[in-house]
C-alpha cells in the first residue's frame, strides 16, 4: 500500500483555508491505511503507531495535528525543531529526531526529545548518555541500520549491530527499544519486503540474546504496507499528512 497515492488534498499544509479539515482528512487517511495493512496480515488493531514527520512544516499545522488528537512527531534538523518544541511545550506532545546526528548536536536532542531513531555510533550513544538531563525519563532510543548497505545513508552495518547493540544497552539514562531503517525505494511489494524481514530477524536475534527489544521504526509512505506486514511498530509519514513539503531554507 503506498499511500501516497490516496486521494489527497495536494495544497501545502500551511495554505490557511480550511487547514484543520484539509490535515484532520489526511490524517484519518493515514490512519486508514495503517488499520487496513494491520487486518491484511492478522495483526491486532493498533499495534502500529503514527509518527508524523513534520521536517520543514510549521508549527501551527502540528498545532492542528495535536488539536485533531495526535501526539508523535518527528523531527530530521535540530534547529527546525527547537522553536516547534518551545511552542508546543504546553501540550503532550512526544518529539522524535529522526534526521542524521553531529556530535555538536547531542546536548540539544539529549535535552529535548523522548526518542531518538538514529544512532548509528558508540560515541554518539555516549554523549546523548552523559547529556540526558537527570530529572528526565530515560532517552529512548532506536538503532539506525543500513539495511540495503547504500553508501549514501547511515547506518551501522547489520553485522555490526549486536556488538552496538548491546554496548548501548549499557549506558545510563538511555533506553534501548529498537531498530529503525531506512531501506533503499523498491516498488515490487515482495523486495520492499525484504530488507523489512532482515531488520525483524536482527532484532529477533538480539532479544534472544537477553535484550528486551519492543519497536521496529520501518516504513514510510510508499512502503507502509511492506513494513507493517514484517513487524513494524512505528512507520513514519510526512507528505501524506502534510503536503508537499516547502524547500528548506
Amino acid at each position: 500500500m503506498d499511500v501516497r497515492n490516496a486521494k489527497l488534498n495536494s495544497s501545502p499544509a500551511n495554505s490557511g483555508t480550511n487547514l484543520m479539515s484539509t490535515l484532520k482528512h489526511r490524517l484519518n487517511q493515514v490512519y486508514a491505511a495503517i488499520r487496513e495493512a494491520e487486518h491484511a496480515c492478522g495483526r491486532p488493531a493498533g499495534s502500529v503507531q503514527l509518527l508524523a514527520v513534520s521536517k520543514q512544516q510549521p508549527v501551527t499545522a502540528i498545532a492542528e495535528l495535536v488539536a485533531a488528537g495526535h501526539y508523535h512527531f518527528g523531527e530530521n534538523y535540530l534547529q527546525d525543531a527547537l522553536p516547534k518544541i518551545q511552542a508546543l511545550a504546553d501540550t503532550e506532545v512526544e518529539w522524535h529526531f529522526i534526521g542524521p546526528i553531529q556530535s555538536n548536536k547531542t546536548r540539544s536532542i539529549a535535552e529535548h526529545f523522548s526518542w531518538v531513531h538514529s544512532v548509528d555510533r558508540l560515541r554518539i550513544a555516549q554523549r546523548l548518555s552523559e547529556q540526558r538531563p537527570a530529572d528526565q525519563t530515560p532517552l529512548n532510543i532506536c538503532l539506525q541500520v543500513n539495511i540495503s548497505g547504500e553508501t549514501s545513508k547511515s547506518g551501522v552495518a547489520p553485522e555490526a549491530v549486536v556488538e552496538l547493540a548491546h554496548s548501548v544497552a549499557e549506558l545510563p539514562r538511555l533506553r534501548l527499544r529498537g531498530l529503525m531503517a531506512i531501506p533503499e525505494a523498491r516498488t515490487d511489494p515482495v523486495e520492499q519486503r525484504r530488507p523489512f524481514a532482515q531488520l525483524r530477524q536482527l532484532q529477533a536475534q538480539l532479544n534472544q540474546q537477553g535484550l528486551k527489544l519492543d519497536t521496529l521504526s520501518m516504513g514510510m509512505s510508499a512502503d507502509l504496507a511492506a513494513a507493517i506486514a514484517e513487524g513494524a511498530t512505528m512507520v513514519r509519514i510526512g507528505t501524506a499528512i502534510f503536503g508537499p513539503r516547502p524547500p528548506r531554507t
